[in-house]
């Protein structure tokens, strides 16, 4: 067996031993620090360089996009390689990066690394995709709030991932309990539909909430479940009073969505009846051109499945210097690309 100081080992991927009746597939820290959500490969190439005693050889890698977005996931690139002996340059979390701009530079032993290139990708392309959806989002509604509803949409051990990266392209807040946490927020959200059937009326679970749910939890009620919307509005309305901070409207696709029309006669029909403190809250199937034409009567916005589908921006890590020479494959210039953005962060 090679003994290769700590880097992980082709012998010692043969000797894995997964329990096929674990609780759930995602990796957990201590598997993803010991490069067991890595590509085989680059345990080859480690092999191969210690072999031929150059796994210490001194490079410098930078890592770019292929498309716009806006940086995410640099802790978590921090602690994978906390325990490295390398040097990082960065652009900060929330920065927005452009097409093929350096967006981090590492320097330092490969072997200190090379063996985390995939990790490492995944979580600066996943993050910022996430990121960069809600970042549009944001701008779509101005001033306006953006909450992220997405955690259904995605696999729960990544699910606070998506919502804390939300957070950092721009959203207000987010429902995911840990997410929410994570980016230093509570959670936001108040009823779900399901307490409402199972009630019964809306009006009794809206007062079933003021009496039971702290007093600082928003009073926002679901007003789709079984009546019009309007209607609703001003049941609830006159049932809550002064306490009743919004009404939320998530009316399915198939009876038309949620739009600028119906959000409109709400609007009018609260004001007239006394009750324009009473904001509105839309969800269900937002994108920031929906956004867009809701956002005028709209006080706040509850965006899940494109934040959550975002597709990741594809990240690229390239050698650029081995042993301080200027280097590159076919098709990229050699050496390092000076960026004046990016910032020493170990």
């Amino acid at each position: 067996m090679i003994e290769n100081n700590g880097i992980l080992t082709l012998k010692e991927v043969e000797n894995i031993k997964i329990d096929p009746e674990r609780d759930f597939y995602s990796a957990t820290p201590e598997e993803i620090k010991k490069g067991y959500t890595t590509d085989i490969y680059f345990v080859s190439a480690q092999e191969i360089l210690h072999h031929l005693d150059l796994k210490d050889t001194i490079v410098t890698a930078e890592i770019f996009p292929r498309g716009s977005g806006v940086m995410c996931g640099v802790p978590e690139v921090l602690n994978l390689l906390s325990s490295s002996s390398v040097e990082i340059w960065s652009l900060s979390e929330g920065e927005e990066f452009s097409p093929k701009e350096v967006i981090m530079r590492i320097r330092g032993p490969y072997s200190a690394f090379g063996m985390f290139e995939t990790p490492l990708l995944g979580i600066l392309a996943h993050s910022s995709g996430w990121a960069t959806a809600a970042r549009e989002c944001k701008v779509a509604a101005g001033e306006k709030i953006v909450l992220s509803f997405g955690a259904r949409h995605v696999h729960p051990a990544v699910a606070p991932v998506m919502e804390r990266s939300a957070i950092v392209g721009g959203a207000d807040g987010a429902a995911c309990i840990l997410g929410a946490k994570l980016a230093g927020k509570e959670p936001g959200g108040t009823i779900p539909h399901a307490a409402i059937i199972i009630i019964g009326d809306t009006v009794v679970a809206a007062q079933a909430f003021q009496e039971i749910i702290p007093p600082h939890y928003s009073r926002v009620i679901l007003v789709d479940t079984f009546k019009d919307e309007a209607e609703e509005s001003l049941r609830v309305a006159r049932a809550l009073g002064e306490n009743l901070e919004g009404v939320r409207l998530d009316t399915p696709e198939e009876r038309g969505g949620v739009t600028p029309g119906l959000v409109e006669e709400v609007r009018v029909r609260l004001d007239q009846a006394g009750f324009s403190q009473v904001k509105i809250v839309v969800s269900g199937g937002l994108n920031p051109a929906r956004i867009q034409a809701l956002k005028e009567k709209v006080d706040i916005f509850g965006v899940g499945s494109y934040i959550s589908g975002h597709s990741p921006v594809d990240m690229t890590m390239d050698l650029k210097e081995i042993g301080g020479e200027k280097i590159a494959k076919r098709g990229r210039l050699p050496g390092i690309i000076p960026n004046p953005r990016l910032k020493q962060i170990k």
